[in-house]
């Protein structure tokens, strides 16, 4: 970093006045965090009793065999508490903010596993919880949804713009900017004002030093290569910190290619010919966004995909060319899901399935002596009505619109 909350030239905090000294209050605390040798202790001592960590690292030796190339192992995030590895991000901000002493916690949340993650964050704090959710993600995660509500978050349906995850994070970020002194703002991924991006990575890096110590407990060497999905970029830079600093280790993420790179359809940022460079919703990175810096709007069959932005870290780690950027379409992460459904009895979310989606395009390319390393970030519960309706279950199909009228009345 060679500015303070800047990656290359990518990063800051463009933020408006108001939120000045809030953010300079998370800076200072962060910063006092990061320098006391206890906290990351007591973080982790949380972790392994309230939300299984280490998590498992799984030999799928039967996709190794279907695809009769490298060894494929799979970093179960999706074993996680709450299914995903969201929890290890809101956990961390949750002791940061019993330092700050604020009681209210808000987020955003569009795959609803953040949104997940915080409600129960929350509860285990004592914290009150607000998470913002668009309006198309309500209906697509409904089950997301029910589970904040139990665990004692109130959920806002946001019928703003495209009703998706940006719409979600705007509102949050007026709450937050009308309630600062008792409210902190849980930003679910490596994006937002700094120190945001890096403080969610600083947390999910005990993915990858989890993955770094398993795979040489396990293989005797590092993997050749490492995939994880990209949306805003928190579970790929967990698992990638852990393998940064050894050249020989290919990290490569997988954006949400959509209908296809061409079809205007996709939220690929760093691929495709869509993404620029810009300022939005208090950082500068890669947006997809037209020649007037208007975003564009997106689309993914993964709600946690569906984003115009991404981490200002990887968008340094992408003009360096230390990170090799793919996409995959909404077919290939559906085969995918299915093929690792059937081979493995694993039902990955939507979201990772795009990293198992992007190994099985690329496993030809690889000797049968490779190890591939793939961070599995989520469980794929969630998406039973997604993955119902693209498979095209009719009765599946009538059950969702059925609830789904049951709930707007």
């Amino acid at each position: 970093m060679e500015r303070s909350g800047y990656y290359g030239q990518f990063g800051g905090a463009f933020i408006p006045e108001i939120l000045v000294a809030t953010l300079e209050q998370l800076q200072a605390v962060f910063g006092q965090i990061k320098k006391d040798p206890t906290f990351w202790k007591a973080y982790q001592s949380l972790m392994s009793t309230y939300s299984c960590r280490p998590t498992p690292l799984t030999y799928s030796e039967n996709l190794t065999r279907h695809f009769k190339g490298p060894h494929f192992y799979i970093k179960r995030e999706d074993l996680n508490h709450t299914g995903a590895h969201k929890l290890n991000n809101v956990m961390g901000q949750g002791l940061v903010v019993q330092r700050m002493g604020k009681t209210r916690v808000v987020a955003e949340t569009g795959a609803g596993q953040h949104g997940v993650a915080t409600a129960t964050m929350a509860a285990k704090f004592g914290f009150e919880c607000t998470i913002y959710m668009g309006e198309v993600d309500v209906v697509r995660q409904r089950p997301n949804v029910f589970w904040m509500e139990q665990l004692g978050a109130t959920v806002v349906t946001v019928k703003d713009g495209s009703r998706i995850l940006k719409d979600a994070i705007n509102e949050a970020l007026r709450d937050w900017a009308t309630n600062m002194d008792s409210t902190h703002y849980v930003l679910g991924t490596a994006c937002g004002p700094h120190p945001y991006p890096e403080m969610v990575s600083y947390f999910q890096s005990i993915i990858g030093s989890e993955a770094r110590d398993q795979i040489l407990g396990k293989v005797g060497r590092l993997p050749n290569r490492v995939y994880a999905c990209v949306g805003g970029g928190s579970n790929a830079l967990g698992i990638f910190q852990g393998f940064l600093g050894d050249s020989e280790v290919e990290l490569v993420g997988v954006e949400a290619g959509g209908e296809g790179l061409k079809s205007g359809k996709h939220a690929s940022r760093l691929v495709s010919q869509d993404g620029s460079i810009g300022v939005a919703q208090g950082y500068k990175t890669y947006f997809l966004q037209n020649d007037d810096g208007q975003m564009l709007e997106t689309h993914s069959v993964a709600a946690g995909l569906d984003y115009i932005g991404v981490s200002p870290i990887l968008s340094a780690y992408h003009e360096q060319g230390r990170i090799r950027f793919e996409a995959a379409t909404n077919d290939e992460v559906l085969e995918a899901t299915r093929l690792t459904m059937k081979k493995e009895g694993i039902i990955p979310a939507l979201e990772s399935a795009h990293a198992l989606a992007g190994v099985f395009r690329e496993s030809s390319q690889m000797s049968t002596d490779d190890v591939v390393l793939i961070n599995l970030s989520g469980r794929g519960d969630k998406d039973i009505f997604t993955i119902a309706d693209a498979l095209g279950d009719e009765s599946w199909k009538r059950f969702i619109v059925n609830r789904a009228e049951a709930y707007s009345a």
